[in-house]
């Protein structure tokens, strides 16, 4: 890390800090959809976030949780430049009030995931980014995870490992066995103050780092990120297997709500 990072650091942890003392905090979540989907090839080119989930696109899905969250007060969405005329049909049929604009990505999530960032309102004081894949997240687990980003400055969904986790050589053997006591699946949604992230993430573009989520940025600037379980049914949307998990979690919850009634 270099001495203007370093200061950066000094900087944001007094400000951690001083924001310790409040829980509600002007949130935008920050939905990066933007992705090819390479590996969802069952619908004929239809990507992941637009493929149906009982009658409902995948995407929709994950906007109308963040919409009924009340913790978050606005939402960007970074969408595929060839979907982009698909969101103004979603927010009329589908009632969209906090949807404050939707982006068009770039190359890369890490860069659209900067993209959606510079759109928020100027007075955004914590960011939740969030896979648009993510569609089974719940307003429960935005705010469990919110919680802990007032408080600690950064938070992100996980669920704990139940497998036994082997680290393996170059040629596929096993190299040692990791203690799963340890090891967490991070999940979406990660929520960070929006000087640390802006920080983190300004830093890695200067410094042409590439990370695959956004808690990698701001580990490199020294900050400790609270892990929340959030279980196992905040699954994403990567291949054409998940659907069928979806369809049975959401027929679950289903049946949970039937007993509860």
């Amino acid at each position: 890390m270099n001495k203007i990072s370093e200061e950066i650091t000094h900087l944001l942890r007094t400000a951690v800090n001083c924001m310790k003392q409040s829980r509600k905090r002007k949130t935008a979540a920050i939905i990066v959809s933007a992705g090819n989907g390479t590996r969802f090839d069952k619908f004929g080119g239809i990507t992941k976030q637009m493929a149906s989930l009982e009658g409902i696109p995948v995407i929709v899905r994950t906007v109308l949780v963040f919409e009924e969250c009340d913790i978050i007060d606005e939402i960007i969405i970074v969408a595929r430049e060839n979907e982009m005329q698909y969101y103004d049909e979603f927010s009329q049929k589908y009632n969209f009030k906090k949807v404050k604009s939707v982006v068009c990505g770039g190359a890369t999530r890490q860069i659209s995931a900067l993209k959606g960032f510079d759109a928020i309102s100027p007075d955004t004081e914590f960011v939740a980014i969030h896979d648009g894949a993510r569609c089974l997240v719940t307003s429960e687990m935005i705010k469990k995870v919110a919680d802990e980003a007032y408080i600690h400055g950064a938070a992100a969904a996980a669920s704990r490992s139940h497998n036994t986790i082997k680290m393996g050589s170059e040629e596929n053997f096993i190299e040692n066995t990791i203690d799963r006591n340890f090891v967490w699946l991070v999940q979406t949604p990660q929520i960070f103050a929006a000087n640390i992230y802006r920080a983190a993430a300004y830093t890695a573009k200067e410094e042409n780092v590439e990370a695959t989520d956004d808690c990698m940025l701001v580990e490199r600037l020294g900050f400790k990120i609270k892990l929340v379980d959030c279980g196992y049914e905040n699954i994403k949307i990567t291949v054409p297997f998940d659907m069928y998990l979806a369809e049975a979690i959401l027929n679950h919850r289903g049946e949970r709500e039937g007993l509860d009634s």
